[in-house]
């Protein structure tokens, strides 16, 4: 009992590492259970190309395979050899005699003296005649026949042998009619006879598409896909021996084997442990690059993780579904679509590696493993070439655009190493693959709000002050927004200096504010000069209108669905500090009775990112800097250091990982910005 107590103890205490370790078993299982159960031919090869591995014996017996060339050629003889079938159609034909009897019938009137049972029989017999020969009906499938042609003719349930010309088209019977009727036939209603036979004439052969489609079927059913053998333990290719094209058609007919034929059958339970050992493997290999190199901003995070997986399943899956349904389209498959979709929510490096991964884990189900991942990753190195400097909308066309280029030249280099000609249906396919890559924008913005993460895209278009909350804040709070913008510039500056998202510190500096909509007047940078509310209210009353524009930042942040990580600009910009002016006063007017701190604090937390901190640094500078009576090198350059210092003394960048030598650097930056923001000139030495 107390085992089982400590086992659910334990499941309760790192429930949240083990969501991590499901995830990562999940994803190796789907992955493992839709991967082909094939065989791989461990050796490359190409025609007229040098043998570069050990000398290579039959592993066992196996037949050798025509080529797709010789196959065609075999094919287009046994068609040749095919004749359409043509159906006689006795019910038809049988119904239309009927048919004329009656209408026979109905019209004579005893034509003068003539016979009506001669008449009758002329009839009959001139469209058994016709009728006999059979009239065939049009279809475009025997287009262009020759007459001389011969051709399959089922009647009575047997098949015969006759030319095509056998036939009447309707064109020919009505001629034949027209003819007979020019003639002269004493004791015969010439003309009675031609409208009947005109009006009763039917096509009675009928082209059998089924019947030929299955003659067809059998001519090519016939056709032995092998010309040959391979004994086992026999000498397939020597070590630096060439490939010819007989080596060529036997090496390509044993990589067959390997991947659908009798070694794939007799060894599964091989192919089975191998491929999940790979695997297994190569998840792990994931695992452990995450927890080394990206333990604090992706694997401290379970739903990064999943977002990660997920889109490695996605590009896996699909490509698994092509190897088996229709391999020859597995280039069309946008496996870069996972680099573009990675490097807008991770770093380059974990986006080339997560390639990487991926696209072994496919190639272990295509044909050609080598070719496959040369294209695939010099086609990924392309794209995060790009979208790692540059993240706009714009540039994930370009990256489509130049992912095309990158597979052709891959495509066209193997192609002319091998002495082939171009495929244009391949051609075809990696422009497809290259075209679907855009569906990575769609997929980037659902992920975007399924999982709760910021891209840059969101970011840029959030950096647009023509924004509803922004353009609020420029009509309301003129002063603050001015303010923001400021910071906003300086934020960009400093992380340009020690390394850090630009971006997201200018988007954060530009929003930090928005909580002062709410009372703008209460904050002198939008007074100008005006009367001063805070005259009319408490110390304690001014610092609590003061820090709970941070709050209501945050709820009117919240109500405008920004995101998280703007939000936590917002949250820390002040960290645990007080407003030590409101404070100062209060315990001026009060010394004899005890201030509580707590009225004059900000709720925090305190910054936690290298962002957070230098917006909290750039804010305080910039405003502080307002207050300068005449800026000047020391004047400026000592309000920088005591700021910083005094913020540092706070213990408010205890959770952040900037260094003295950051520090330095940022107060270098942010003397300079404002000696250029007031016009301030370099005092030179007296000589």
């Amino acid at each position: 009992m107390g085992k089982i107590k400590s086992f659910f103890n334990y499941i309760r205490h790192h429930y949240y590492e083990l969501g991590k370790v499901l995830m990562f078993i999940f994803a190796m299982v789907l992955v493992y259970w839709q991967m082909p159960r094939v065989g791989k031919f461990r050796y490359e090869f190409q025609l007229y190309k040098p043998w570069q591995h050990e000398s290579l014996y039959a592993p066992f017996d196996f037949p050798i395979y025509k080529d797709d060339e010789m196959l065609k050629v075999e094919s287009e003889e046994a068609l040749k050899s095919v004749k359409p079938v043509f159906r006689y159609d006795l019910e038809v034909t049988k119904q239309a005699r009927q048919k004329l009897e009656q209408a026979f019938d109905q019209q004579w009137n005893h034509h003068g003296t003539m016979s009506e049972e001669l008449n009758k029989t002329t009839l009959l017999e001139l469209f058994d005649q016709i009728q006999i020969q059979g009239v065939v009906a049009h279809d475009k499938a025997f287009d262009g026949l020759d007459p001389s042609a011969l051709v399959s003719l089922v009647k009575n349930k047997t098949i015969t042998t006759v030319p095509f010309g056998t036939f009447l088209t309707m064109n020919t019977a009505r001629e034949a009619v027209e003819e007979w009727t020019g003639q002269k036939h004493p004791g015969v209603a010439t003309q009675m006879i031609s409208n009947l036979l005109l009006n009763a004439l039917h096509p009675n052969v009928v082209y059998d598409a089924a019947m030929t489609q299955s003659e067809k079927d059998k001519a090519l059913s016939g056709i032995s896909l092998t010309y040959g053998m391979v004994q086992k333990d026999e000498l397939i290719i020597a070590e630096g021996e060439i490939v010819d094209d007989t080596d060529f058609a036997i090496l390509n007919s044993l990589q067959h084997e390997y991947t659908s034929g009798s070694f794939a059958k007799n060894d599964s339970n091989q192919v089975k442990i191998s491929q999940f050992l790979l695997v297994a493997l190569l998840f792990l290999m994931v695992a452990l690059y995450l927890k080394a190199l990206h333990n604090e901003d992706v694997f401290s995070e379970l739903s990064k993780i999943v977002l990660l997986l997920l889109v490695m399943v996605v590009m896996i899956i699909p490509s698994y579904w092509i190897m088996k349904l229709h391999p020859s389209f597995i280039l069309m498959m946008p496996v870069a679509m996972l680099t573009l979709i990675m490097i807008t929510f991770y770093s380059p490096g974990l986006t080339f590696t997560i390639q990487v991964i991926t696209v072994l884990l496919i190639s272990m189900a295509v044909p050609n493993p080598y070719q496959y991942i040369f294209m695939q990753l010099v086609a990924s190195m392309v794209v995060i070439f790009i979208l790692s400097r540059h993240k706009s909308r714009r540039h994930y066309f370009i990256s489509s655009i130049l992912l095309f280029v990158s597979y052709m030249a891959v495509y066209l280099t193997f192609t002319f190493l091998s002495s082939g000609s171009v495929d244009w249906s391949t051609v075809g396919m990696l422009a497809l693959n290259a075209l679907f890559t855009m569906l990575s924008l769609p997929l980037i913005f659902l992920f975007e709000k399924l999982f709760r993460l910021t891209t840059s895209l969101t970011l840029m278009e959030l950096n647009n002050t023509n924004t509803p909350l922004l353009r609020q804040l420029a009509q309301t709070a003129p002063g603050t927004f001015q303010h923001s913008i400021q910071v906003a510039n300086l934020c960009d500056e400093v992380l340009y200096a020690i390394g850090g998202d630009t971006l997201l510190a200018r988007t954060g500096a530009l929003y930090h504010d928005i909580g002062k909509m709410t009372n703008p007047m209460y904050f002198t940078e939008n007074q100008h000069g005006a009367y001063n509310s805070h005259n009319d209210i408490s110390n304690v009353e001014s610092a609590q209108i003061i820090i709970s524009h941070v709050l209501d930042g945050i709820k009117m942040a919240q109500k405008a669905r920004l995101p998280e990580q703007v939000i936590e600009f917002i949250r820390t910009h002040h960290g645990t500090r007080r407003t030590e002016y409101f404070y100062i006063m209060e315990k001026r007017e009060h010394p004899d009775q005890e201030v509580d701190p707590a009225d004059f604090t900000y709720h925090g937390p305190i910054p936690f990112s290298r962002e957070t901190a230098v917006l909290m640094i750039c804010d305080s500078v910039e405003a502080a800097s307002r207050s300068l009576k005449e800026p000047d090198e020391n004047s400026i350059g000592n309000l920088v250091d005591n700021i910083i210092q005094k913020q540092m003394d706070d213990g408010q960048f205890q959770n952040v990982d900037l260094t003295m030598r950051d520090f330095a650097t940022i107060k270098k930056v942010l003397k300079k910005k404002l000696m250029s923001i007031y016009h301030v000139r370099i005092a030179y030495p007296d000589k």
